[in-house]
This record gives structure tokens, C-alpha cells and sequence, in this order.
């Protein structure tokens, strides 16, 4: 239908958005809520995110929201657009309550108000800022990405690095796998692939290239894990095909042909490897805030089929990979690492875990799990699901999921907050979402990032690749990135034992 009138009618409300209006003196009651979009009914949001706006996803006339608390009320018509002020207002006023908000929708002459819904403001504030990739979801133009920022307080967004600066026609380059030591913008690192690869390292104004490629170790680092105060990050390094089906209901699957796990000492440029397995398949490395253990995810795979290759016999059994959570012992003043333990054994389920992340306080661990395989941003199946370090016990984070994909999440610093991309919208883009989590691990509804224009996300065409918090905005400029890029980069040296820094 219905899809070109609601197009226009949200084109109308968002042309004649205004404030400072009223609310109607007649109207009809119905006890549904209304239908709005981004769906921000009975969220629980920080104390300084950015103004909710929203827009009536329904078929109507015209649209009046009103948001109050107490006797301070704001009211906008067409669409639902609080000024940054006003907001401001309301939150303070219902830190720790709620905002109470009234949607009137008009029918030729004839308003109908819905049941009104809330939006609870937590005391619990957020990160500052969020980092992210922006990049189409097809493999014909991804060279036309970049790595930008926003501010979780407002709507300013900015470029961090723009992967165009160093492409050059048949020359092409691909970023990825930002990352930030504890949350600090001024040490960071990201990847650039193809022309001019090599990771990125700042570190306290200081920025430089590193060419991880060395004889000893499977290919260069990818899937960073900073250590909380040590010099030192953990990766792992990939040897990544992909596959296209016509079929499944999975259109894109990306496995691991080969992987294993590597340290790299940030001040002397070592690099070791940590297992060096050829039948295990490691990936997904996530350091405890402690700094003593190291999570990180495995498939066992070993060859059966000898008269065909091992892709090829990766490629056909893709289904049989079944990724399990271990963790390792580490000793800061040693640099060494323990044996591996076994976390969560994934495919005693018949599925496959991805992405651990613990929250700062030690106690949950936060993990993607779907039927098989790596790389579940691909995996319609695809949801959260959150373990109980103290109890051991594990659970599928039924709060947070959809019906479809949940992928790359982050918890904030403080522990109350994490966002996930989810693609629960249209089943195509990424998107970055958020909820609370209390200190018993229970979560909120999940709500989609705030944008000054409602329909801005489904105006957009690229996902929201990797959502990574920070503590402020990264202000070296984007050129500065691409200068370092052009460079060599420093080699690494391989040792069998990282070296102490002191």
C-alpha cells in the first residue's frame, strides 16, 4: 500500500513539525498506544541523551505530541521534535521518573487521542560519545565508508577517517576494527586493508603505522582488545573468505579458513603468537577489566575430505562450525599467559557463540549466539545472550532481542548501558540500539539512536557497523589518518616471549 502514503504523510508532518502548539479540546479515546516511529514507547533512557523525536507511523492528517512531567509540558505538531532546551527540562525533572508523552492524531476533523506512553530518564548518564563505521550493506561499494563519531548528548556527528582519502581508482582500501584503550579517544587503532594496509596507532597525540605482516605469524591483526592499562593489544589474525547463496535464508556467509591469536607490544613493536593451533580457529579476543584474563572464541575443525582442499571442505560443512567462549590466565608484570579454559560450550546447544565483552564490573559477559558459524551480523538468527560470571549461569537476553539480527555490542563505561547493532527495523541495516542493564542483569527495552529528524535513519542508506563508546571525540583530523596511512609503516619483530615495558 500504503508504503507511498505513509512516505507522503511523513513528508507532510515533518514539513509542518513545529512547537508551541496545543493540544485539541475534542477528541475521541482509544486505549491502543500509538504507532510511531522510531518506537520510543515506555524506553528507558540516560539522564544526557540527546532529545527523542519522533514521527506517527500510521496513516493520519496530522500529528500533536505533548511531553510533560509535573506541570512543565511541551508541545509539538506534525512531528515530535523537542528543542535541546526543552529536553533538558524534562529530563531533569523526571530524573529517576518518568516523561509522560500524549500523541493526538487527526482524522479529516475528527482527533483521537492514544494512550499515553512513558519515557523513563535513569540517573545513570552515557558515554559522551559513540564511534562507529558507516558503510553500505553491498559488496559492490564498500570502498565508500568511513569511521565517524556522535555525540550522544546532541546530534553532532563527525568524521573520524574517511576511507576515500587513500583510494585511488583501481587502487582501493577498506577500514575497519576501531577500537579505543578503556574507552580514551586519544589511544586508539583501527585497520586499513588493500592499498596502503596497516593498523593505525594513536597514542597520546603520538600516531603512527605498524606493518603487522610477518613470516611467523598467520596474517595481520585484526578484532582488536586493548589491555585496560598495559601497552599491549591482543588480535586475531584471519585468513577470511566469503560466500554468496541464492537460496538461504542467509544471503552472505564470511568464515574463517585459518586463525589463530597474537600479542603486539605498542612501545617495542613485538608481536607473539598465543595458540598457533592449525585445528582451532580463534577470533574474537576481550580482555577483563581486571586485566587478568582474556576471553576469546574457538571452533574446532579438522580436515576429513583429503581429495578436495580445506576451503573447499570449510565451504561445504560452513554449517558444522561451531564457535565455544574460553578464556586465559594472563600476568601483567610476566606478560605471559596461562592455558585455556573452557567459558561457554556453545555447541553442547547445537549453536555457535560470537563477540564476548565483559562489563567493567567483572560480572557479565555479553556474547551474539546463532545456529553456526563467525561472523553473525549475517545471521538473521542471531541474538544476544548474557552469562552470570559469578553463577556461571547463562540465559538468551529475551529483553533485547527481535525477530531479527543482534550483533557488536559494547557496554558503557560505567556498566548500565549497552548498544548493539540490530537490524530489527527492515532486516537490512544496521542500527545502533540501547538499554539499560541494572546490576542484577535485567534490561530495558532497547531504544534506536535519537536523530534531529525522525525518519533520518530510514532515509538512510548505510548500516552501523562496530558501535564502540567513548569517553569524547577523537580530534586528530582525518587527514592527519590518511598521511600516516601513505607512510611504510614500522615492521614488527617476532618473538617467542612479549617482552616487560619496564
Amino acid at each position: 500500500m500504503k508504503i507511498k502514503n505513509l512516505l507522503y504523510i511523513g513528508f507532510c508532518l515533518l514539513a509542518v513539525g513545529c512547537a508551541n502548539s496545543s493540544v485539541p479540546d475534542t477528541f475521541t479515546e482509544t486505549n491502543r498506544l500509538p504507532k510511531i516511529y522510531p518506537d520510543y514507547t515506555d524506553v528507558t533512557v540516560p539522564i544526557n541523551m540527546a532529545p527523542l523525536t519522533f514521527m506517527l507511523d500510521e496513516a493520519a492528517d496530522d500529528m500533536i505530541a505533548r511531553y510533560a512531567v509535573g506541570d512543565e509540558e511541551f508541545v509539538y505538531a506534525g512531528t515530535a521534535q523537542p528543542e535541546e532546551d526543552d529536553w533538558r527540562t524534562l529530563a531533569e525533572k523526571a530524573k529517576g521518573g518518568a516523561i509522560t508523552v500524549d500523541v493526538y492524531a487527526r482524522h479529516t476533523d475528527q482527533w483521537t487521542h492514544y494512550k499515553p506512553f512513558h519515557i523513563y530518564v535513569s540517573p545513570d548518564s552515557i558515554d559522551s560519545y559513540l564511534s562507529y563505521r558507516l558503510i553500505f550493506p553491498s559488496f559492490v561499494s564498500y570502498e565508500a565508508l568511513t569511521i565517524n563519531q556522535r555525540c550522544l548528548e546532541n546530534y553532532d556527528e563527525s568524521v573520524i577517517y574517511d576511507n576515500m582519502l587513500c583510494t585511488f581508482e583501481k587502487e582501493g582500501q577498506c577500514i575497519n576494527c576501531h577500537h579505543y584503550q578503556q574507552y580514551n579517544p586519544e589511544r586508539m587503532q583501527f585497520h586499513a586493508r588493500q592499498n596502503n594496509g596497516g593498523t593505525v596507532v594513536a597514542y597520546d597525540g603520538r600516531i603512527k603505522k605498524v606493518n603487522m605482516k610477518n613470516d611467523s605469524i598467520l596474517s595481520a591483526g585484526v578484532y582488536p582488545a586493548w589491555h585496560p592499562w598495559l601497552n599491549l593489544i591482543v588480535y586475531s589474525t584471519n585468513k577470511t573468505l566469503q560466500s554468496f547463496h541464492t537460496m538461504d535464508h542467509n544471503k552472505i556467509e564470511v568464515y574463517d579458513t585459518q586463525s589463530d591469536l597474537i600479542a603486539y607490544n605498542v612501545e617495542k613493536d613485538e608481536v607473539t603468537n598465543l595458540e598457533n593451533d592449525i585445528t582451532e580457529f580463534e577470533v574474537f579476543p576481550a580482555w577483563a577489566p581486571d586485566g587478568k584474563t582474556l576471553y576469546y572464541c574457538s571452533a574446532h575443525f579438522e580436515q576429513k575430505d583429503t581429495t578436495i582442499s580445506i576451503v573447499s571442505e570449510i565451504t561445504r560443512r560452513s554449517k558444522e562450525i561451531k564457535y565455544n567462549i574460553y578464556k586465559k590466565s594472563f600476568d601483567p608484570e610476566t606478560m605471559t599467559f596461562g592455558p585455556r579454559e573452557l567459558v561457554f560450550a556453545a555447541d553442547s546447544l547445537g549453536k555457535s557463540a560470537t563477540l564476548p565483552r565483559i562489563s567493567p564490573d567483572g560480572r557479565y559477559l555479553l556474547f551474539a549466539l546463532a545456529e553456526y558459524g563467525v561472523f553473525h551480523i549475517w545471521h538473521h538468527d542471531a541474538d544476544l545472550w548474557l552469562m552470570d560470571l559469578m553463577t556461571g549461569d547463562s540465559r538468551p537476553a529475551k529483553e533485547l532481542n527481535s525477530n531479527d539480527t543482534e550483533s557488536y555490542h559494547s557496554w558503557s563505561s560505567n556498566g548500565r548501558w549497552i548498544v548493539f547493532s540490530s537490524r530489527r527495523d527492515d532486516g537490512t541495516y544496521t542500527r545502533p540500539f540501547f538499554a539499560h542493564i541494572d546490576k542484577d542483569g535485567h534490561a530495558t527495552k532497547p531504544f534506536e539512536l535519537p536523530s534531529a529528524e525522525p525518519d533520518y535513519h530510514r532515509q538512510s542508506m548505510k548500516s552501523y557497523n562496530i558501535p564502540e563508546f567513548m569517553r569524547g571525540p577523537v580530534i586528530i583530523k582525518p587527514q592527519d589518518f590518511a598521511d600516516v596511512l601513505k607512510s611504510e609503516g614500522d615492521p614488527v619483530k617476532y618473538v617467542q616471549k612479549l617482552s616487560n615495558n619496564k
